[in-house]
């Protein structure tokens, strides 16, 4: 079991979204919490809002696909509250589109602040972890990690990958006495999904629209609550859950699901373009 109370609470991406609601969350369980993110500007209002009752929130701004920024971002707040005892890789995003639409450095950004940027956090905190044979990393993919998803070429991959690096991670240190955490958020209400929205193909709105999307409240729960349990896998709703345990059975059904969803899109697509071509014949 990890106890977070007076444990520092590390969180890349923490300055909105769902790292924003660990971080309050941590804060309550007693944690000293510290915040990475690319704006200051933004970290300072985050930091003004949290800090209560005496506790204060450190912070540091770092593009986490940079490694050397990274490294020295997370110096900074060990300096503030001394050694990491529990990392949270929630920095990360999605630009939703169709695979032949997308820039091909699109993939490459994505794979860069997705997967690399938890890459670097990990190598930064890792060595002194194993030092004091103790820490708990918490990896954040998806259930675009678990499964793949029509117009998430480009970020699923990268979820895939932090689940890989996760599982593989898990059976390396946990001799080490470090706890490791996948977390594989749902939609969720959030800036970035917000973001997300603006450009999805017809395709995955669709799919996303049949699942009402969680809270970030309701997900940070989730995972401080599997954090504190040392569990592997954390979920924060039952269809996650159920892919991740057992994704070789849940699979083929959710493939199916959402080719169903796929095919109703495009065929009202194609009657809309025939009804207009129609419409230009009658026309002429």
């Amino acid at each position: 079991m990890t106890d977070l109370a007076g444990r520092h609470v590390c969180i890349t991406g923490g300055s909105e979204g769902i790292g924003l609601a660990v971080a309050r969350g941590a804060l309550h369980r007693g944690a000293k919490v510290s915040l990475l993110a690319r704006r200051l500007e933004r970290l300072h209002e985050v930091q003004a809002e949290l800090t209560t009752n005496g506790q204060t929130v450190a912070v540091a701004a770092a593009d986490v696909s940079d490694d050397e920024a990274t490294s020295a971002a997370i110096d900074e707040l060990v300096a503030a509250h001394g050694p990491v005892d529990v990392l949270v890789t929630m920095a990360g995003y999605a630009a939703p589109g169709y695979f032949t639409d997308l820039p091909g450095d699109e993939f490459r950004r994505e794979m860069d602040v997705n997967y690399f940027g938890t890459l670097h956090a990990i190598r930064a905190v890792v060595p002194k972890m194993t030092e004091r044979r103790a820490g708990h990393l918490v990896l954040v993919s998806s259930t675009a990690g678990l499964i793949g998803v029509f117009g998430f070429s480009a970020y699923s991959p990268t979820k895939f990958a932090i689940r890989g690096l996760g599982e593989s991670l898990r059976a390396e240190l946990k001799p080490s006495g470090i706890a490791v955490s996948i977390v594989y958020p749902p939609d969720t209400e959030t800036p970035g999904f917000a973001r997300e929205n603006l450009t999805k193909p017809a395709e995955t709105a669709r799919i996303s629209g049949t699942i009402a999307p969680k809270s970030a409240e309701h997900v940070a729960e989730a995972i401080l609550s599997g954090i504190e349990r040392d569990r592997l896998i954390i979920t924060a709703d039952a269809m996650t859950a159920a892919l991740a345990r057992g994704a070789g059975v849940m699979g083929p059904l959710v493939r199916t699901l959402m080719d169903r969803d796929v095919r109703s899109v495009q065929s009202r697509a194609s009657d809309n373009e025939s009804s207009r071509d129609g419409g230009s014949e009658l026309a002429g």
